[in-house]
């Protein structure tokens, strides 16, 4: 069954997918660099009426958390990635890095740029994971 992106059950089976992947469980074994907030920036077009904040909660390969939040808690998370939602689309479909995309500028980043890269494979394989989870767009 697909989840629409960005929603609640999309964030419980994104969540599933993290805490299942022995991959991302070892490239992120040591992270301890704080919580991560991915930012959808509205867009009224197709009914994302506000900036949409997905907090995790991410510890040593775990997803000990994760929720939609509102802005003033989103604003707080250690890291934040931003990304308007055609680039959060093209990170979900596989067609982009999200190294690359936060090189490139395509992902606003807030945090140390250096500890997320330090991270690269814990990046990507947090990226498989979403990738995995079924999901149906707003603007399909």
């Amino acid at each position: 069954m697909a989840h629409t992106f960005p929603s609640d059950a999309w964030i419980k089976a994104f969540r599933t997918e993290i805490n299942q992947s022995a991959d991302y469980q070892a490239s992120a074994a040591t992270w301890d660099a704080g919580d991560l907030c991915l930012v959808a920036s509205a867009n009224p077009a197709i009914g994302l009426k506000e900036d949409y904040y997905i907090w995790l909660d991410l510890d040593h390969g775990e997803c000990r958390k994760a929720k939609h939040a509102p802005e003033e808690e989103g604003q707080e998370a250690k890291f934040i990635i931003r990304a308007d939602y055609a680039r959060w689309k093209q990170i979900l479909a596989g067609d982009l890095n999200p190294i690359l995309a936060m090189i490139q500028g395509k992902l606003k980043v807030k945090g140390h740029l250096f500890v997320l890269l330090k991270y690269k494979k814990a990046a990507e394989d947090l990226v498989a994971c979403a990738v995995r989870v079924p999901t149906r767009f707003l603007d399909e």
